[in-house]
């Protein structure tokens, strides 16, 4: 029997190359790679989303984690079409126009794809009608949009209205982040949610995205 319990503490305790040989055994013993990837990894991601929120995690090791989780799934991807593994929602994320801050904006996105979503990330001083063609050719479910400065915060709201406008508002739920950004400035622009850090803006993403 694996023991998942193994690779969510190789997982949290950042040892990759522990978790690299229990998710290679696990396959040579014939474990479907989807069983893999949401009890063993990404059960793991969420324990280190929890640890980010309390405190008891911080960004260089929470790093860590995620290039360990992406070094597996990497493993994994070529059977994971073999047991029908679905891949998760897909989800828009990019730091707004004017906006060239991404250190902040990828760690997200690396605890967003460590959590099972298909994550776009659009990179940084994305114009609000890039969001919308990407948001249509994406299929997204969830739309992430980042901003470190205030100056760029109107952005945001330009971006919100940009998906109002075409029609799209409807087909997907907006999160928004970033030192500057509150809650009741997400309350204001129209967005669905609001999120800390990446712990919590990779839980919410799921709870928006099901």
């Amino acid at each position: 029997m694996t023991d998942f319990n193994a690779m969510t503490e190789a997982l949290v305790a950042c040892d990759a190359v522990k978790l690299t040989d229990l998710v290679n055994s696990a396959l040579a013993a014939d474990v479907p790679a989807g069983d893999i990837l949401n009890n063993g990894l990404i059960a793991g991601m969420d324990i280190v989303g929890e640890k980010m929120e309390s405190g008891d995690m911080f960004i260089p090791e929470v790093l860590m984690a995620a290039q360990a989780m992406g070094a597996c799934v990497e493993i994994l991807k070529p059977h994971l079409g073999e047991d029908g593994a679905a891949a998760g929602a897909s989800v828009i994320i990019g730091t707004v126009k004017g906006d060239l801050h991404d250190i902040g904006k990828n760690l997200v996105a690396m605890m967003m794809e460590s959590a099972g979503l298909t994550v776009h990330n659009l990179g940084v001083d994305i114009a609000p009608e890039n969001f919308v063609e990407e948001i249509k050719a994406k299929s997204a479910k969830v739309v992430c949009l980042s901003a470190l400065l205030t100056t760029t915060m109107p952005a945001m709201k330009q971006t919100v209205d940009a998906i109002v406008e075409a029609g799209l508002r409807d087909e997907v739920k907006i999160l928004v982040g970033g030192a500057p950004v509150t809650q009741a400035f997400a309350d204001e622009i129209g967005a669905d949610g609001f999120a800390a850090d990446a712990g919590s803006a990779s839980k919410l993403a799921k709870k928006l995205a099901a």
